[in-house]
Parts: C-alpha cells; structure tokens; sequence
C-alpha cells in the first residue's frame, strides 16, 4: 500500500514539475512580446533583481556548505530561501520587461562576444534549470536523499553559474541602461 502511495506521489510531481517546468518559459516568452501602455517604466529594478542573483549565489553556497556539514535543517531552509529569492527575481525581471524596451548591449570587439556567449548560457540555462530544481525539491520533500543527491549535484553548479552570470550579464550591460 505505502509502496503504490510513493509512485502516485512521484507522479503528481512529475507532471507538476512538466507542467511548470514548460507555462513558466512560454509565459515569459509571451510577456516578454508585451508592453504595459500608460506605465511608467521599472527603470530601478534591474539593478535590485541582479543583487538578488547575488544574494542567491551567496545562499547557494552558504546551503552548500550546511549540507557538507550536515547541518540538515539549516540547508533546507537556505534551499527554501534561494527558491524564493529566484521567484522574486522573475516577478521583477518579467515586471521590468514589461514596461521597458530591451536595452542593446553597446560593448563592441572581443568583449562583445563573450557577453553574448554569457547572456546566451545564462538564458538557455535558465530555463533547463526549472524542471532541475524542481526536481531536487521535490526528491528532498519526498525524502528520496540519494535520487536528491544525485540530481542536486547537477543542479547546483547549473543553478550557481546562473545566479553569478546574471549578476556579470548585469554589470557588462548596465552602462547602457
């Protein structure tokens, strides 16, 4: 019986995290392709949604290193909070999408390829890193440890140069703004 509970759980997640895993990057294609009339722009959020990837990096590795030290509890919390902190990266980031034009990076010669080799990364990353966390999380609530382990050690890294290259994707593009 526990045994038929554990693989309807599994697969009310599965699906949840197929479903997710796909609305989130078609709505944000689809937002990105509208702008709000008659709002004013978000022009002060760039800068706080890229000090949030900051903070996230830095949770990341501060959940890292509770985990290493098997400090169970404070590493979920800091999961928890990084979780967080990437939603409320993408509320800002769409809200300022919305009401903004896309600013075109200025840099020109080398620097300008490696910001577009950056910027491409980091976006296609960014959406193979949806249905990675979501998986990790829902292997750690379900406490399935080894499957968690397994995936987390893809995840993380991923999720890290994510975090840290938003915050560079945001200082090479900044002077432009």
């Amino acid at each position: 019986m526990q045994k038929i509970e554990k693989k309807t759980e599994k697969l009310k997640y599965k699906k949840l995290i197929v479903v997710i895993s796909i609305l989130i990057p078609v709505v944000v294609a689809i937002l990105f392709r509208i702008r709000l009339e008659n709002v004013d722009e978000l022009l002060f959020l760039p800068p706080i949604y890229a000090t949030i990837n900051g903070f996230t990096a830095i949770v990341l590795l501060f959940a890292l290193w509770a985990i290493k030290n098997k400090k169970m509890n404070l590493h979920q919390n800091l999961m928890k909070i990084a979780i967080l902190l990437s939603v409320v990266f993408l509320v800002m980031y769409v809200a300022y999408h919305l009401t903004s034009d896309p600013t075109p990076f200025g840099g020109e010669g080398p620097i300008k390829y490696i910001y577009y080799f950056i910027l491409i990364s980091h976006i296609l990353l960014s959406i193979g890193i949806i249905p990675l966390v979501l998986i990790s999380y829902a292997r750690a609530i379900s406490k399935q440890f080894q499957n968690h382990k397994r995936i987390a050690r893809i995840t993380f890294p991923i999720w890290l140069y994510i975090t840290v290259t938003g915050v560079i994707i945001y200082v090479m593009i900044s002077p432009y703004y």
